[in-house]
This record gives structure tokens, sequence and C-alpha cells, in this order.
């Protein structure tokens, strides 16, 4: 038996001895709990050592043959990614990823191991019993593994674990900036949780029926899992203070830094269009006032976020504005651009005229405010940027963000698009 071959059946055993004790397990559980040993697998690798431990009594501790797990390997391994034809969304192929405990809740263990082991390394068990609690392999390691996810633990080793800097941030503050700082870190660490941050960051959320869309369209969590998503997203952006409340809408705060890694944001930026196929042949149209101090940002931040995003900007009095009838320029550029991005503050005239025309040819139209007063009601249903200038980072963060939504809306233009009264029934 090659070294291999034994890898792969060490983890089956260890698989199968597991299910002996814990029977009822789902799929996901067990995946999870190897997750906490570091150990990652494919819940279709679990599927078929349960759908053989689970012919008879004995079968539970039947040793699966060797040919047939380095087969079931491989073809993971190479397997690529399915269509979506054959992807089906159902709590059995996809696993969610995402915390299963708020932040405020997730920080119970990391307060636990600093008040009774200042911080250090222990293992999972000495960690339950410093939060009075039984160690086991369901509840308790389902908490270890959200304390991960945020980032407040990190596995020193398998079953052994210790406080992060952003656990010691929060819970030993060491100035007035620090407790808020971890707790914003922590939601960006978390899987999925900062996947819905990112995307509706220096945003209002949407209805909560397209939000309900958006998780599993965009976000891939499972129907049967979005009713939780949601409590623990919503209760672990409050308690990080990443949301403001306005009325009847929630408005995602959004606290990036402007020193944050080129690659990060360039990484989001790629994940965003997978897919989208865009050139410098294609322009993206900027409705905005031309006097300043607005008048400005054309240069400072709409053309180097459009350019970042791949498309050539255009604005009417810097490029098409030459001889002949305004409007049939206006209207010539509108019609030809690929996307149109449209500056709302200050509700200039202009700007809402050709509005208008974008919308009669049912353009996608990225909105953006410096506040919500400034956008129309019957936009309200259509993504919009707010930003902050009173924030000493609002023109890095715009710049991220309207490349990043522009390139969204290519991808998805329903959420860029004006719908009429008619069009919601």
């Amino acid at each position: 038996m090659t070294k291999t071959d034994l890898i792969h059946e060490s983890l089956a055993e260890k698989i199968r001895a597991y299910l002996t004790e814990n029977p009822e397990e789902s799929t996901a559980d067990i995946v999870t709990h190897f997750e906490h040993e570091g150990v990652t697998i494919k819940p279709s690798y679990v599927r078929n050592i349960k759908s053989r431990a689970g012919l008879s009594k004995k079968a539970a501790v039947k040793k699966i043959s060797t040919d047939t797990i380095e087969s079931q390997v491989k073809e993971e391994q190479t397997e690529s990614i399915p269509k979506p034809s054959r992807v089906k969304k159902t709590e059995n192929t996809i696993v969610p990823k995402y915390p299963r405990h708020s932040l405020e809740k997730s920080l119970r263990i990391p307060k636990g191991i600093l008040e009774q082991n200042a911080g250090r390394e222990c293992t999972e068990e000495q960690a339950a019993s410093f939060i009075g609690v039984k160690f086991n392999k369901g509840p308790f390691t389902s908490e270890i593994s959200s304390c991960l996810k945020f980032g407040l633990l990190k596995r020193t080793s398998p079953g052994h674990v210790e406080l992060t800097d952003i656990s010691r941030m929060i819970l030993r503050p060491q100035n007035p900036e620090d407790e808020i700082n971890g707790l914003r870190k922590a939601v960006q660490n978390a899987p999925e949780i900062s996947d819905a941050y990112e995307h509706y960051r220096g945003e209002n959320l949407p209805d909560d029926d397209f939000f309900t869309n958006a998780l599993t369209d965009k976000f891939r969590i499972p129907e049967g899992s979005v009713s939780d998503f949601k409590k623990v997203f919503f209760e672990s952006l409050s308690f990080a203070k990443l949301m403001d409340e306005k009325g009847d809408k929630i408005r995602i705060l959004d606290v990036t830094v402007s020193n944050e890694p080129t690659e990060k944001a360039a990484d989001r930026l790629k994940a965003i269009g997978k897919g989208v196929k865009v050139s410098h042949e294609d322009t993206c149209f900027v409705m905005m006032p031309f006097a300043d101090p607005i008048g400005q940002y054309y240069s400072l931040i709409y053309k180097p976020a459009i350019e970042k995003a791949g498309l050539t900007p255009i604005r009417a009095d810097d490029d098409i504005f030459t001889t002949g009838k305004i409007i049939d320029q206006i209207w010539h550029g509108i019609n030809n651009a690929k996307i149109l991005v449209a500056e709302l503050t200050s509700r200039n005239a202009n700007v809402y005229y050709e509005l208008g025309l974008a919308h009669a040819l049912k353009k996608p139209v990225v909105l953006i405010s410096s506040n919500e007063q400034d956008v129309p009601f019957d936009l309200h249903h259509i993504r919009v940027i707010y930003y902050d200038m009173t924030d000493p980072f609002w023109g890095n963060k715009l710049i991220d963000k309207i490349a990043e939504n522009v390139i969204s809306a290519l991808k998805n233009p329903e959420e860029a698009l004006f719908k009429t009264a008619l069009s919601h029934k």
C-alpha cells in the first residue's frame, strides 16, 4: 500500500470511527468537525462513506476498500466545476461556510480562555471547562468553528487553540478604537458574512425578498439556511456597528481603509467579474453636474474607477461636445454605452434628464449619491452607492466601490435597471 493509500485509508477510518460515536450527525456537521481538526474534506466523500457504513450495524466500522477510496479521491481532485444545469441548490450539495454563531456569542470562548488561562494555548477540552460547559463533538466544536471563522481563535495543532490579536484587541483594548476595530476585522474575516458585507458596503440593503434572492443566487446560501444566515449576519454587523438604520432602510457602512492591499482589492474585483467580458472599446457614460465641486470628481474619481473596471469613461462636456446638436450627441453617447454611472447629488436637472433617457433605453445605471434625499423614490429599488465626505478615505473607497458595482451590474443587469410600477406586480 502506498503512502497516499495509507493517508486516504486513515482518513476514512477516522470518519467511520466518528460515525460510530455520532451516528446522527449530518454530513455538514461531519465536514465542520474535521475542519476543526485542520482537515478539509468534501461532502460527497463523507456521503460515500456514510452510505457504505449504513448498510448494516457492522458496516459502521467495516473497512472500505482502498481502491474505492482512491477512486473517489481521484474523482474529486480532477472533477471540474459542475455546470449550472447539474447543480442543485440543496443542503446536501452546498455546505454553508458562515459561522453558526453571531460575533457577540462567539466571544464567549475567547473570553474564557483569556480570563482563565491568560489567552495561552489550550486544548478544546480545557476551553470548554473555562466557560463551564461540557466538551462534545457537536455544539461546542461548532462554537469553536465560529471562533476560528471570525479569526478570534487560531489552531496551533489538532485539538489545540489560542487567542488571536483580534480577540485581544476586542477583550483587552489598549486604546479607545481597538475594540470596534477588532469587531469589524472579525466580521470581515468571516466567510460568506464578509462576502455579503463587501457586496453591500456603502449601500442600503434591498428589501427582504430581494436580499433573500441575492443570498441564494449570488452567495450560494442554501435556502434552508437563509433564515439562520440572516440572523447571524444582522446580529454580527449590528454588534460591530456596521449598520445604520435610516427609516425602513438599513445602510451597510463602508469601513474599509485606504491602505488596503492592492492585491486584495484586485482579487475582489476579479471575483466579482468572473464570467464578465469587457474591453476598452466598451464605454461607460457618466452623468453628473459639470460645475465644481462635484464636477471635478470626474477626473479624480469616476474616470479612474471606470478604467479600473476595464471600460472607457465618457462625459458629455469633455468627450462628445463638439459641433452639432448637443442633445444628439448625448443620445448617441448614452445609446452606445455598455453601462452608465449617474451622480445624483444636488438633484441636477440635466442629470435627471439624461438618466430618463438611459432608463428609456433600458440601460443599466450605477447610481451614486452623497445623501438619500437626492435619490428619487422611484429609484430606491436600484442599488445606490452612498459616500460620506466626512470620511477621510471616502475618495479611495468610492473608486473601488464604483469599479465593483459597474462590473456587478454588467454581470447582473437587473440590479441596475429601472423598473416601472407595472413590472413590480
